[in-house]
């Protein structure tokens, strides 16, 4: 299993340079970050700094949109990173949630997303695309490498991600969710001809390392809120009697509202209607073995890596836990001498 930090872009952009090499030096492979250009610092100027700064880690956007951004310009920043760095940048797509709507737009289509992963993925791979009636490829990149991963909830966006996505972005550690989710991907890529294998599998979630679980929970209930504006856009479509496991979709009954002003930060204020145990089930929280033995539980379920959110007051040491005992237990240990 891979590991994956997931960074908000706030200022000063100094201190996300800082948690991203941290996460390099405890053997994270991946540096994910928020792409909302309103609400915080641009990512893609910071990622040439992290891997200016790193050498072996990989960066990208948890998640862009095909909506605040023409898409021949994100295939551009990624072939440009990948020139500079070598091949060390990923894309995180999706239909688009704080980004958007901040500035009062909606998500796009899933036709508008499919056609977006397939330019920009084109595109970053130094391939050529049809786009808006015109053949168009970068002369100056050869052998950029991208894989484009889509982060989905409802039945229509799994299915597209399964018959497109290099990877599926879940954002939730629930088990039950995340066994139903991947198997949705899987039949998707199945019936379009695809190697169901191949699609990897991300499930992102806070991680916390510590104790106390009445502040754990505190800090990381924004996540419950955030989550429920996907799925509060999958029940106005579909119901709450659709497909989707009623885990993900009956507890936002309660919910009133959502201020983008506090979008993802400790101690969001109108996240009161998310229980302890949507806390506790969609989060990764607790001590040391208690991590290990869930993400020993999704890994057998398929998942390829679990891209932890740092949106909390114990940064520092839950990279440094994962480093010397989380991230070792996962991927196994190597003697000297048999």
């Amino acid at each position: 299993m891979d590991f994956g930090a997931v960074l908000q872009t706030n200022p000063p952009a100094s201190r996300t340079v800082h948690l991203a090499k941290l996460a390099e030096q405890y053997g994270f492979s991946h540096v994910w970050t928020f792409d909302s250009h309103i609400l915080w610092q641009e990512p893609y100027v910071i990622y040439s700094k992290i891997l200016a700064e790193t050498t072996r880690i990989t960066v990208g956007p948890f998640v862009t949109n095909p909506a605040t951004r023409d898409w021949t310009v994100t295939a551009s920043v990624f072939a440009t990173l990948n020139e500079l760095y070598g091949n060390r940048t990923i894309c995180g797509i999706g239909r688009g949630d704080s980004a958007v709507r901040v500035t009062n737009g909606k998500p796009t289509t899933l036709a508008e997303l499919r056609e977006a992963i397939h330019v920009i993925r084109e595109l970053g791979n130094s391939r050529a695309v049809e786009y808006n009636g015109s053949t168009l490829q970068f002369p100056w990149s050869h052998g950029s490498e991208l894989e484009v991963w889509v982060a989905a909830y409802g039945p229509l966006a799994l299915k597209l991600t399964g018959e497109v996505g290099d990877g599926f972005i879940l954002q939730l550690a629930d088990l039950d969710i995340a066994k139903w989710m991947i198997e949705t991907v899987r039949t998707a890529a199945d019936n379009a001809g695809r190697d169901p294998m191949s699609v990897k599998f991300c499930v992102a979630a806070p991680m916390y390392i510590g104790t106390d679980w009445d502040h754990m929970r505190n800090q990381t209930r924004w996540f419950g809120g955030m989550v429920g504006n996907h799925v509060a856009d999958i029940v106005s479509k579909y119901g709450h009697d659709s497909a989707v496991p009623k885990a993900l979709t009956d507890y936002i009954k309660a919910r009133e509202g959502y201020d983008y002003n506090s979008h993802g930060k400790a101690g969001n204020d109108h996240t009161e209607f998310v229980p302890d145990d949507i806390v506790d089930r969609f989060c990764v929280l607790g001590t040391p073995d208690q991590h290990i033995q869930k993400l020993k539980a999704l890994k057998e379920l398929g998942v390829d890596q679990f891209a932890g959110y740092l949106q909390h007051d114990n940064k520092e040491e839950t990279l440094r836990v994962y480093g010397e005992h989380v991230i070792p237990a996962l991927k196994g240990s190597k003697s000297a001498r048999v």
